[in-house]
């Protein structure tokens, strides 16, 4: 799946099958459904989902802890939009399909 299946994807009602769970929590983040997502990275002890997790802070506007997870993660807080950086974490996890 590319970053163009995955957005188009977001008009279902459901995730794609078989996505990584951090992948998840960013068609969920996208879908509006926080709590969801927040779940969903908060559960992954690895860098993509302290990744997607400092996103979802960033998204709430919790800057202190997103600069946390942004740390745990092993990257700069993002200078992106917040669609911009969904997007830059999406591609990302999708070429590493084990995130």
């Amino acid at each position: 799946m590319d970053i163009k299946q995955f957005k188009a994807s977001l008009s279902c009602d459901t995730p794609p099958v078989g996505i990584a769970a951090a992948l998840e929590a960013l068609w969920r983040a996208a879908k509006g459904e926080w709590d969801n997502a927040h779940q969903l990275a908060q559960a992954r002890h690895d860098r993509a989902g302290a990744w997607v997790h400092a996103y979802l802070h960033r998204q709430e506007g919790d800057l202190t802890n997103a600069d946390y997870w942004y740390s745990r993660a092993g990257r700069e807080p993002s200078s992106l939009s917040l669609e911009g950086e969904w997007e830059e974490i999406a591609t990302a996890l999708l070429v590493d399909l084990d995130a």
